[in-house]
């Protein structure tokens, strides 16, 4: 009876949350609020059109997938209010902007920049409004005594307290502690010795069937090391499965940040646990996008200075204008690099005899003044210029124009291990190195600035760090 009753209030929700965006398109589209607001008279209700009707279902389905995308319909107490506020103003946001989509498709005249942030305003005010009643009613419900879960924790240990006292902190998600379940005797010992010893441990592990047998248990949570505790997970989710009761996982966080990433997928009838697939799509989609547009638009705006650039270079110094290298991408794909030459033509030979001048502190090599520079190989050094021609890599897919910068194949040879982590994304023309001194910082700190890049990437991050470059480039920070 508890999940039928989850079941209808998801589907309700669901069900209100579209009848107030179609019901909010039509009132703006045919009753035109914005002219009212700017002081005109007040409009009669526009003619239905049979393309309207196209018009409405797309917008429908658009607006389905939208909010089932970004909105998780389930009736999970431990989802926070603010998760369920901020999923939906990204939902109501990508709905608006489908709005004018359509409209614009279909020549909705109606639709402009006032009634677009109106529609906005309405569809998040209900949004907000219906899920803070929703909270409101539980709270209530819960205050006098109905709509309890009952949850036995697995774990008799420091997580388990920590766990516990967060769950007593929040009586709004109606849980009721049934007890501990410790993993053997000395933990129960040890546990009940402690000053903070919130709750009964009513056994061990080995006793989970007979205690599920005697209590009433709705839901289990379950704080063991996984590493070390594996085998009594498992145990733990066969009885959990057995007798149909809910159970939770809450690892510590450097187990937690295994789970991350966890995705449940079928392979010829098999399932396949994956960990650490990409779970960004859309946002790696538009990177692609942003990658590839931009990279054209500046190499045709941008055409008259590379031609100035690589004319310069063939009439100073002898050999091409630009200079080929091995470097290493994502997933150690190799790959050749462009830019314009800034040395010598036998550069490379040389560098050998210059190793003991090296002025960085890992596998990396960089000389303040390298005398193999060239006169202008010194100026497009400093301005960033010769890095221009990696305009074509990130056209053709090899590199982006943010990300860590691509590395030798004989430094990658000297990595530490935890430095390999940045060769699991495509490799950049600008990073937040780049962007933060580069030569006045350390080789550990520069491997640093990338693992943080790469555990909090997003679009966003992206555009922040194309919006540094420019000023870092004009003010040739940290540039050699």
């Amino acid at each position: 009876m508890i999940r039928l009753r989850h079941k209808v209030l998801i589907h309700s929700f669901r069900l209100l949350d579209q009848i107030v965006l179609v019901a909010s398109a039509a009132l703006i589209i045919y009753f035109r609020p914005e002219i009212t607001l700017r002081g005109g008279p007040p409009v009669s209700p526009g003619n239905y059109r049979i393309a309207d009707t196209i018009g409405v279902l797309a917008l429908a389905l658009g607006w389905v997938g939208i909010f089932a995308y970004c909105i998780r319909y389930k009736a999970d107490r431990f989802v926070a209010l603010t998760a369920q506020l901020r999923d939906l103003v990204k939902a109501t946001t990508l709905a608006s902007f489908w709005l004018v989509i359509v409209s614009g498709l279909f020549s909705v005249k109606s639709i402009n920049t006032v009634n677009v942030v109106l529609f906005w305003t309405a569809v998040t005010s209900a949004g907000v409004v219906s899920r803070l009643l929703l909270r409101v009613m539980l709270m209530s419900a819960r205050r006098s005594g109905y709509n309890y879960r009952f949850l036995l924790v697995i774990g008799a240990n420091e997580r388990a307290r920590e766990v516990v006292a967060k769950i007593d902190a929040k009586p709004e998600l109606g849980y009721k502690i049934v007890g501990f379940v410790a993993e053997n005797s000395e933990e129960a010992e040890c546990f009940l010795a402690g000053e903070d010893a919130r709750g009964d441990v009513l056994g061990s592990i080995d006793d989970l069937q007979a205690i599920l047998k005697s209590e009433r248990v709705d839901e289990m949570i379950v704080c063991l090391p996984v590493e070390s505790r594996f085998s009594d997970i498992v145990k733990v989710v066969q009885h959990a499965r057995d007798l149909g009761v809910v159970v939770r996982l809450m690892p510590d966080l450097q187990d937690g940040s295994l789970f991350k990433s966890l995705h449940l997928e079928e392979f010829d009838g098999e399932h396949v646990l994956t960990l650490f697939r990409e779970q960004m799509l859309l946002q790696l989609l538009a990177k692609r996008v942003v990658d590839a547009g931009l990279s054209l638009i500046a190499l045709i705006v941008l055409f008259p200075l590379l031609l100035v650039v690589a004319i310069a270079i063939k009439a100073t110094s002898p050999g091409p204008a630009l200079f080929a290298q091995d470097r290493v991408g994502m997933n150690q794909r190799r790959f050749k690099i462009y830019k314009f030459r800034s040395m010598v033509i036998d550069a490379e030979e040389r560098k050998k005899e210059l190793q003991h001048l090296n002025e960085l502190d890992g596998p990396a090599f960089k000389i303040e003044n390298d005398p193999r520079i060239t006169r202008i190989g010194r100026f497009i050094r400093k301005t960033s210029i010769d890095e221009l021609p990696q305009l074509f890599n990130v056209l053709h897919g090899e590199m982006s124009l943010v990300g860590p910068r691509p590395p030798l194949p004989d430094e990658v040879k000297r990595y530490e291990w935890l430095f390999r982590k940045r060769l699991s994304v495509k490799p950049g023309i600008t990073c937040v190195w780049q962007i933060s001194g580069r030569s006045s910082t350390t080789f550990e700190q520069w491997m640093k600035m990338d693992n943080e890049y790469i555990e909090n990437w997003s679009i966003w991050l992206d555009f922040k760090i194309l919006a540094k470059t420019i000023p870092a480039v004009l003010l040739g920070r940290g540039a050699s």
